[in-house]
């Protein structure tokens, strides 16, 4: 397809797209270099760490940041692979039950007709002007309320309501056909039935979107082991690398350990993001969210 002699999507590479061109790579450059540093900053030896005036690139890549890192938790009361066993198990869990609240949420509010519907999804609306540290004092009365302070559940149970992915995956929801649902309803679906061999399938690009987000959140979180977990063998990996300096006692080595540490963390994320970013996208145009 062409317009105005400019062919869009072409198979192979088109004169008209330089124009495109020309405006996206320096954009993808200013992107890309936030991405880079991160990479070299990690692999600097100390020299180039502290060197002035500040390099990008690392000129002699070294381990020794990764070593130095796996020494100092070998020598310590906790392991490394236990801070990032935590981190990996409530991590999958958040991710699970979290987007399968905010889906069931979804299509209750879409798809489902009861009272209160309208007030209860405002209230999910009016939550998403509050910033986080305003839940502070509410969520950590909660949880100890519940008595699962000091355990794995006060990592996870905090995460489990998402208003931004019921928003998310609501408004994704409207553009599957009611007709769909009307007819399978008619053929004696269940709402159990029509919600998981019919919606879901629907709707994976926007729970693709809100896992991601989940990720993100749940994964470089560290209130939950500095306020509800006193067990140092409970707290998890982003926890870890916020005491990295106070642990080391040392600011010029802990600066190696933490760009490695931070590397670590970064890399999960990116390759997530990477795999299911296609998805997003297909997400952002159905949401109504430019």
């Amino acid at each position: 397809m062409s317009f105005r002699g400019t062919q869009i999507n072409p198979d192979r590479f088109h004169p008209s797209q330089i124009k495109f061109y020309v405006i996206l790579l320096p954009v993808l450059t200013v992107m890309v270099l936030p991405l880079i540093y991160i990479l070299n900053h990690a692999f600097k030896p100390y020299d180039e760490l502290f060197a002035f005036p500040p390099r990008f690139f690392v000129q002699r890549p070294t381990l020794n940041n990764f070593q130095l890192l796996f020494n100092m938790v070998s020598n310590s009361g906790v392991p490394f692979s236990r801070y990032l066993f935590n981190s990996i198990v409530v991590t999958v869990l958040v991710l699970i039950f979290s987007i399968l609240i905010s889906t069931a949420a979804a299509y209750a509010f879409e798809m489902l007709d009861f009272k209160l519907k309208n007030l209860l999804y405002k209230f999910n609306m009016i939550s998403l002007s509050f910033v986080a540290i305003a839940f502070a004092i509410p969520r950590y009365i909660i949880i100890t309320g519940l008595g699962i302070s000091d355990s794995m559940f006060a990592h996870i149970i905090p995460f489990l309501a998402a208003p931004v992915g019921i928003f998310l995956i609501r408004q994704y929801m409207k553009s599957v056909p009611k007709e769909l649902v009307d007819a399978a309803k008619i053929d004696g679906a269940s709402d159990y039935q029509v919600f998981w061999r019919i919606v879901v399938p629907l709707v994976k690009p926007a729970m693709a979107t809100m896992g991601i987000l989940s990720f993100q959140a749940v994964w470089t979180y560290s209130e939950s082991s500095e306020l509800y977990v006193d067990k140092e063998s409970l707290r998890t990996l982003p926890y870890f690398i916020n005491t990295i300096t106070a642990a080391t006692g040392n600011v010029v080595a802990a600066q190696g350990i933490q760009a490695a540490a931070s590397l670590i963390m970064f890399l999960p994320m990116l390759i997530l993001f990477v795999v299911l970013q296609s998805r997003v996208i297909n997400t952002m145009s159905h949401s109504g969210i430019k």
